[in-house]
Parts: C-alpha cells; sequence; structure tokens
C-alpha cells in the first residue's frame, strides 16, 4: 500500500507531465502556424537566408569528410575560403546541417524554424508558469513562439542564428531569476543554480553573439536590481559566477573568435548602413531599401511596446499560481525594468551608451532589443489573460497583432524555393558561394577574386615572365582543412592555389615550412618553387588561441560537474 503523501506526490508529478505535454502540444502547434505560409509559397528569402544556407550546405560537407568541427568555410568566396566558422557561433549552422543530413534540404529552414519556435513556446512556458497559471501560461507560450518579433525574423530577416538565440531567452532570464533569489528555487540548491544559469548563458552565446551581448547585459541589469532590492552583494556574487562560469563553457569559440579578430576586416561588421547610429527607430539613411526595412522594424517595435506597456498595467499584482502575491510582484517589477531598458535602447537618445558600452555597438542594430522585450511581452500578456472580466479582450489584441503582423510580413517578404538548389549547384560545380567582408583576411579584397578559378595554376616563375614553363601538378588530397599536391618541372615556377592565406595555414614544400607569396590586392597563396619534383601540403592547424580557448571549455565543464555534484550532495544529505 502507498502512503497518503506518496499517492499526493504522484498525482502532483502526473499534473506537472501534463502541463509540460500541453506546453509541447501548443508550442508546435503554434510553430506549424507560423511556417504554414511555407506550404504554399516557398521558403522566405530574407537579408541573411543565403548566409546561413550556404553555412549549413558547407558544414554538413565537411562532416562527410570527417570534420565534426569546421573552422575554414571551404567553399566561400567562390572556393577561396574564409574563416566564417571561426567568428560565427556554431549551434544555428550545426543543427541546420544536421537537419539537412536526415531531410531534403529545400526543406530545412521550415524545419529548422518549427523546431526552434517550439523549444521558444517550451522555454517561454518554464518562465511564464511563475508569472500565470494553467491556460494562462499556455497562451503566453504560444504568444512568445509567434511574437512579432519572432515573426520579422522568420519572414524578412532569415537569420536563424538570432532565431536560435531568442529561443532561449525566457529560459536565460529565468536561470538569472532564480540564481539572484528573485524567484523562488523549490529545491533550494544555489549551486545548481548557478550551473543551470551558465549553461543557458553559454547556449545564447553559442547561438548568436549579437544576442549574448544583449543577454549579457539584461542579466547584468538583473542582477544589480536585485542587489539593490535586497541590500547584500550575494546576488552580484552569485550571478557573476554564472557569468563566469558561462564564458568558460564557450571558450573553445569565444576566446579564438576575439583574439583572431586582428587577422580579418572585422570593422566591416559595421560598414555604413550597419551602424547603431543608422538603425534606431525610424531613422532615415539615404538608403531607400535600408529605410524601408527600418521603417517595417520600428512598426514591429511599436507594437511590442505598446502591448507590453498596457499589458503589464493590466496584469499588475497578479500572483503566481497559489503562492503569495510577493514572487508575482518580484517578477513583475523585474520584467517591467526589463522591458523599458530594451525599449529605451532602441531610440536615439541612447546613442551614447551604443558608443562606449563594451561591445554594444556590434549588436548593430538598436531594434534587436525586441528579442529582450519579447519576454516580458509574452509575461504580461499571460497575466493580462487571467483577468476574469477583460481576459478575453487581451486574448483578442494579442491575436490580432499577430495575425495583423504576419499577414504584412508575409505579403512584404521575398519567397523563393531556388536558392538552396543554386547553392548545392555551385559547389556541385566546383565553384563555390560568395564570401562576407567581416569575414575577409586581412589585406584581401575578396571582390576581386574570380568567381571562376582552377584549384592550382602554373604561372611565369618572374612575374615580368611571359611565358609559362611546362609543369606537371597532381592534385593528391583537397578537402576543407588539407590540400596536398604533387608539382614536377624542368624550371623554376610559380604556383597559385585556390585559398586565401591566414595563420592558421601551414604551408611546407618538401616538409619545410615556407611562407606563401600573395597575388596583386588579394590574399591568394602563390608559391615559388624550384625546379624538379615537388611535395606542397596546407594543413589549417589549431592556433595556441584555440588550444586555450579548448582547455577553458575544459575547466569550464569541470566546474559545472562540481556545480551539479556539489548540489546533488546537499539534496542527498537533505534526504531521510
Amino acid at each position: 500500500m502507498t502512503s497518503p503523501a506518496e499517492n499526493q506526490t504522484r498525482l502532483k508529478i502526473a499534473a506537472n507531465s501534463r502541463e509540460w505535454l500541453l506546453a509541447l502540444g501548443v508550442s508546435l502547434g503554434t510553430a506549424l502556424l507560423v511556417i504554414a505560409p511555407f506550404f504554399w509559397l516557398g521558403n522566405a528569402s530574407g537579408h541573411d537566408f543565403g548566409f546561413h544556407a550556404a553555412s549549413w550546405l558547407d558544414a554538413a560537407g565537411q562532416w562527410k569528410e570527417g570534420i565534426f568541427y569546421p573552422r575554414w568555410t571551404e567553399w566561400a568566396n567562390h572556393g577561396f575560403g574564409e574563416p566564417r566558422f571561426i567568428f560565427y557561433p556554431p549551434l544555428s549552422w550545426m543543427l541546420g546541417a544536421a537537419i539537412g543530413l536526415v531531410a531534403p534540404w529545400n526543406s530545412v529552414p521550415m524545419l529548422f524554424i518549427a523546431l526552434v519556435q517550439t523549444i521558444a513556446g517550451i522555454c517561454a512556458f518554464a518562465l511564464v508558469r511563475r508569472f500565470a497559471s494553467g491556460k494562462a501560461a499556455l497562451f503566453g507560450a504560444a504568444a512568445y513562439a509567434a511574437n512579432p518579433y519572432a515573426l520579422l525574423i522568420i519572414y524578412m530577416r532569415s537569420d536563424f542564428a538570432e532565431l536560435l538565440a531568442c529561443a532561449l531567452m525566457p529560459v536565460v532570464l529565468l536561470a538569472a531569476l532564480k540564481n539572484c533569489g528573485l524567484a523562488r528555487d523549490r529545491r533550494r540548491l544555489q549551486t545548481r543554480a548557478i550551473a543551470f544559469f551558465a549553461v543557458v548563458f553559454a547556449a545564447v552565446w553559442l547561438s548568436n553573439a549579437p544576442a549574448g551581448v544583449m543577454a549579457s547585459y539584461t542579466v547584468a541589469l538583473i542582477f544589480a536590481w536585485a542587489t539593490l532590492r535586497e541590500k547584500s552583494f550575494w546576488p552580484l556574487w552569485r550571478g557573476a559566477a554564472g557569468i563566469a562560469v558561462g564564458f568558460s563553457l564557450t571558450g573553445f569559440y569565444l576566446l579564438p573568435a576575439a583574439f583572431e579578430q586582428r587577422w580579418v576586416n572585422i570593422t566591416q561588421a559595421l560598414a555604413s548602413g550597419l551602424q547603431p547610429a543608422d538603425n534606431f527607430l525610424y531613422t532615415m539613411i539615404n538608403d531607400p531599401e535600408h529605410n524601408l526595412f527600418n521603417w517595417i522594424a520600428s512598426s514591429v517595435a511599436i507594437v511590442i511596446v505598446l502591448m507590453t506597456g498596457i499589458a503589464a498595467i493590466a496584469a499588475r499584482g497578479r500572483p503566481s499560481k497559489e503562492e503569495s502575491n510577493e514572487e508575482g510582484e518580484k517578477l513583475w517589477r523585474v520584467l517591467l525594468l526589463v522591458a523599458a531598458a530594451a525599449t529605451i535602447l532602441m531610440i536615439r537618445p541612447t546613442g551614447v551608451f551604443w558608443e562606449h558600452l563594451p561591445k554594444l555597438r556590434f549588436v548593430q542594430f538598436p531594434w534587436r532589443w525586441m528579442a529582450i522585450l519579447a519576454v516580458p511581452y509574452a509575461c504580461f500578456l499571460a497575466g493580462a489573460v487571467m483577468r476574469r472580466r477583460t481576459g478575453w479582450i487581451w486574448a483578442v489584441m494579442a491575436l490580432s497583432a499577430t495575425g495583423g503582423t504576419a499577414t504584412f510580413l508575409v505579403q512584404h517578404a521575398w519567397w523563393d524555393s531556388e536558392d538552396i538548389p543554386a547553392l548545392r549547384e555551385a559547389i556541385a560545380k566546383d565553384q563555390g558561394f560568395e564570401g562576407v567582408d567581416e569575414y575577409d583576411p586581412s589585406g584581401d579584397d575578396h571582390s576581386s577574386l574570380p568567381e571562376k578559378a582552377p584549384r592550382v595554376e602554373i604561372l611565369p616563375a618572374r612575374e615580368s615572365d611571359v611565358s609559362t614553363p611546362n609543369a606537371q601538378v597532381r592534385i593528391v588530397r583537397w578537402s576543407a582543412e588539407e590540400r596536398e599536391l604533387q608539382v614536377s618541372s624542368e624550371q623554376p615556377v610559380r604556383l597559385s592555389l585556390r585559398l586565401l592565406d591566414y595563420p592558421a595555414w601551414l604551408v611546407e614544400v618538401n616538409g619545410k615550412a615556407v611562407t606563401p607569396q600573395h597575388a596583386e590586392s588579394t590574399d591568394q597563396m602563390v608559391l615559388v618553387l624550384p625546379a624538379g619534383a615537388q611535395r606542397i601540403t596546407a594543413r589549417f592547424v589549431r592556433t595556441p588561441d584555440r588550444k586555450l580557448g579548448i582547455a577553458l571549455s575544459v575547466l569550464g565543464a569541470l566546474t559545472l560537474l562540481a556545480l551539479f555534484n556539489a548540489g546533488g550532495l546537499r539534496l542527498l544529505s537533505a534526504s531521510p
């Protein structure tokens, strides 16, 4: 026989499981509604669609070569390559590549969005259920999975990395609230709260760097607020510990990305039209296409701001489930603070912060703060829906805002299903795709690179020579991170490789390291070879910064295990 206490525990577990299954169903259903236009219009080909699709294809190709974690993007710059995978966070392009290995490539964008927005709804439910109960929490999950900013990303921007980071944002805020004591952790295991926060914080950084910057400033604001409210430095110390472990976990990516910026033209990320000053709400510059999109993004931001503000008033003082109003009041205040900060940073008077706060300018677009604002938007809507008399009005308003935004964006988006087939064909023909300005190696002008170049070309021994010596070239191996050639010539020759020079490339001739020369106006490798038989190898080696980054991540993982184990030991010692 089971005791009444055991029966009650089982009933609670069953009820909790049903809640999460309902949340999963609602989130998945909402995600399917979001991608419904894809079934008859094709893929929404937004601003960054080609960039992400090309990255998925390149990563999947390297997996087939046995390269688990690609660093050099082989097919960028029409086959000359670029170090894109060093600088762009790995989770989104690895997820897209993984989906592409098990599903038709043209369906990858749709499946990616469906999966990520389902995750978004579940993550939102985890937070919203602390602010609202029952059906209202499910409504909040759906509201977040289809929030207007997510629709802007999906239909017009195609920034799949930022979409993934936004999906995780509610659970980052929840982990921060638990870590600093503003949300109750029923198990009261502070070490595990720090560990959980570190994991989700790292996951955002490994999804999208601008989102990581915004998440960092947001959680710092929460920790500072908790410190002032509790009149204790413990929330700040716990927050700092979580951030430190989180950054340590990302060391394998973040340290090389930070160190190797000096090796590429990273400042091109802030070229004209991409700077914060050009992208505050309703800012106009001498670029009609930019102005049109900025008007659309600004209008979406105004919708979210107004809905969030009014819903916050309606949700004032709502309790969190059966608990006292104390936690609900804490959550309301901190979410309002986060919403206010995100809103203010989208308008021009905050330009001084964008100029002086570390790395904030690399967020590029102030309207990106909608990624943070969308979290309180969903929470406050859920709280407003709980109102007995006016809840249905809020439900109708939210559905109208979402439906109206979706209709407008679908009508103004560019729909095309030929992008991925065109990229695949270019790779199959050994031609590759365009590169990115900010990841171009320093000293290179990738716009001067030919679109159709041979992998190897024999050049005269001297630039002034007219005739090209006779030479035999055999390509032994040509993969993303390793090139091996055999060259035989009776006269000295110069040999150009379809490969851009980068400090991580180690080039050897007959086993001896050499320094390649460069073609005019580009960093294409050119080797000067003596007469005779030569064996040439080029390998993309692990630089010291990458080794240090890996060591830092291992240290972070060990710290994480220690935190979880410490929490487990405390739990066992507290058990009867």
